[in-house]
Parts: C-alpha cells; structure tokens; sequence
C-alpha cells in the first residue's frame, strides 16, 4: 500500500511526500517548472545563473552563513537546472530537515543578488562554460541539442554563452526569478523520514511570500534535425552523437521507446555494446539514450573512437540502428525489461531519488505515478512494441553531430543514407 501523500497550498504550492520509516535521514527539495526552455533569447542562461545566485546571500543569510548552517549539521545541499525546470534539493538527518526547508524557502524568496556577489558568480559561470567547451563529450549533446531544435529555447545551451552571461544585469536576473518562481509552478517533494502533517504546516509559513502566479511561457518543441561539425585536430578522438525525434512523456510509445534505448545500447549486452565495442574494438565508449519532453523528446546514440576508426565506426552504428527495425528477439526485451525494472526498484532504496522522482512525476504528470504502475507498463512491452517504435523514430530527419579531427567522417547525407530502414 502506498504511503504517498499530496496536498496543495491555497497559493497552489504542491507538497507531495513519501516517507520511508527504516532511515535516519530525509531528502527534500523544490522543484521549478522553469528552466533553459523558458528564457529569452538574450538572457539564456540566466536559470543556471540564477540556481548559483541563490546560494550567495539573501537578506538574512550571508553566503558563508548557508555554507556553514548545512556543514554544521553534515547536511547536503545542492540545485541543478535543466531544460525544462531547475531544482533546489537537501539530504539530512531527519532532526535538520526543519533547517533544510528554511534555508530552501530562503533562497527561493529573499535572494539579495547583490551586484558584487553577481559579478564574481558570472565569472564563475564562464569558467564552467569553459570547462564544458574544453570537454568534448559533454559539450556535443549541447551542439546536438542546438542541430535538432535551431533557433528555438529548447535548442539553446543550459550555461549560456560567456557573452550573455557577462551581460547580464541584475535586473534581469531578479526579473526572471519574479517571473517564473511562482507557488504554482512549484513542487516541494520529500522522501525518508518525514510527517507529512508537519512538513504542509511548516511549509505553509516558510513559503508565504513567494510572488503571485506566471504562467509558464516557452515555444512548443519544433524538432528539425541536421548536421553539426566542428574540426578540433588537437583531440585524439572524435566524438559522434546521431539521433532522431524521440517521444514526449505522455506518447504512448514512450516505454517501448526506453525498453529499445536499453536494448540497443543500455548495457553490456546490448547490440551496440557487443558489436562496436565487445566484438569490433571500436570503441571504450558506446551508449544509446531516450530523453523526453513535455511535448517532444530525443532519441540518440552516443560514441567516441580514434581518427581512423571512426571510419569503421559510422558504418557500424547505423547498421546497428537500422537492423533493430527489421526485429527484435524476445531474450534480448526480456534483459533490457529487466535492466529498466531493476533500475527503478533499486532507486527507491535512496531518499534522494524518491524525492526527485516524486517531484519529476508531479512537474510532468500532475501527480505521482504508482511504482507498480510503472513496472507494469515496462512489463508489458513486447519485442514488436519495440521494432515498432523503432520503425517510427528511425524513418525521419536524422541529428547528426560530431567533435574532433574529422577528416574520415562521412558526409551527413552518406550517414542519412546508412539510417534509412
């Protein structure tokens, strides 16, 4: 019987808990239904800008102060931003979670953004843009994200770019945060030891100040599809993402679109893994991966090899991707099954991931989804759901991207040849 308990605020706060009675800690977090997708052009990213920000002082508590009132219980805190919403997240012992909620409700409603504390913060920032630009295999899902929706928020980068970020005023920061940080479009989750009764009182006072209610406003999801190159001659290997227009949360192929990812390229046994690295040699680094929007999603398979073997390499890949068309077996959807089942059954031993599940589930489906509920819909994939779906995504435009000395990569058409199924 599930423990999972929701109530909203009358300032349409949703607080959603699931306690785990056998721990001594607690997880609890905010999470924002604003993210990269939802900022204008000229300030991309002023979300992860302002995830920063939040930790550097508010009219309470100086930067130092929160650092040290979390260290001083041995607690954790953290945030993230991503595409489509940001989160502000702790773990402590269950006694600290009052302390945890407090500084959270603090970050999220008195930030200063002190002029001096944003300058430093948006150097800070542009050394990560840095970091991420001088990192080729994370910085080629930003190019493949920007080569399958141009000229569109969901095709610009989470960090931003150093001159956007340099430029950005405090008002505009400030702006953005009263635009989009709104009761409504908030999920307060926690998972571990935790009274939900307790959690909905103390939560109604920390947040009473939170501004009235924005509406989320973003550009629906308009995937194209294309080419990215980018010849850097001084790294030893080349870095290659293809990929396809994948399925949105509510698609109903969106389980059969995770068990094929799985199946294709989600393990050790996987047909990618198997032929490219196992067999062949091609590779240290192979993997096929699913993502998913409200209102679209992508599907792509990732790789890495040497200048010379990406000759061989591409070839590889697209026969791999075509030939799951033409069929599955049923041993190989029973591991990959078995793969995403266990995955989601052994997060629920972290209060961590139930809290961030909880509130990913709430954000995207207005509520939480029942594990058994899950499961069973995993369960009930089939390997003709799975070349099925494969037919569909594979049969558009491609995303072709690709970083390092490029010299034996094959032209963009040659690859959308390959791909046909």
């Amino acid at each position: 019987m599930s423990t999972i308990r929701e109530t909203r605020l009358p300032s349409g706060l949703k607080i959603v808990t699931d306690p785990m009675d056998t721990v001594e800690t607690a997880s609890l977090g905010v999470w924002v239904d604003a993210g990269t997708r939802h900022e204008p052009a000229e300030i991309n990213g002023v979300s992860h800008l302002l995830e920063h920000m939040a930790f550097k002082g508010t009219a309470r508590r100086s930067a130092l102060d929160i650092a040290e009132e979390m260290d001083a219980v041995g607690g954790h805190l953290n945030a993230y931003t991503a595409r489509d919403h940001t989160a502000y997240y702790a773990k402590v012992l269950k006694e600290d979670a009052g302390l945890a909620l407090d500084i959270i409700a603090d970050i999220l409603q008195h930030s200063t953004l002190e002029s001096e504390e944003l300058a430093r913060e948006q150097a800070v920032v542009v050394q990560e843009i840095n970091q991420a630009i001088d990192t080729p295999d994370d910085i080629i899902f930003d190019h493949f994200q920007s080569t399958a929706y141009p000229d569109q928020p969901l095709g610009r980068p989470v960090l931003g770019s150093e001159e956007l970020v340099r430029s950005m005023s405090r008002d505009q920061v400030m702006g953005y945060l009263r635009g989009n940080y709104s009761a409504p479009r908030m999920v307060l989750s926690a998972s571990g030891r935790i009274d939900h009764d307790h959690l909905v009182a103390t939560a109604a006072a920390a947040f009473s100040q939170l501004p009235p209610h924005q509406a989320a406003v973003t550009d629906q999801a308009r995937y194209v599809g294309g080419d990215f190159r980018e010849e850097r001659s001084e790294l030893e290997q080349v870095h290659v993402v293809v990929g396809f227009n994948g399925v949105a949360y509510d698609d109903p192929d969106y389980y059969s679109a995770s068990v094929l990812s799985t199946l294709l390229g989600g393990g050790m046994s996987s047909r990618l893994f198997q032929e490219v690295r196992e067999k062949r040699g091609l590779v240290y680094s192979i993997y096929s991966f699913a993502s998913s929007y409200n209102d679209g999603g992508l599907f792509g398979v990732y790789a890495g090899t040497g200048e010379d073997e990406v000759a061989e390499l591409i070839p590889v890949m697209c026969d791999e991707i075509v030939k799951v068309c033409g069929g599955v077996n049923e041993a190989e959807v029973q591991r990959a099954r078995a793969q995403l089942k266990a995955s989601i059954l052994m997060s629920l031993e972290s209060t961590t991931s139930r809290c961030e599940q909880l509130a990913r589930q709430v954000v995207v489906y207005g509520r939480p989804v029942p594990v058994a509920e899950v499961v069973e819909k995993v369960e009930a994939i089939t390997a003709e759901d799975c070349a099925r779906v494969a037919r569909r995504l594979f049969a558009g435009t491609p995303t072709f991207a690709a970083i390092g000395p490029l010299g034996k990569v094959e032209s963009f058409e040659r690859v959308a040849e390959r791909l046909r199924p």
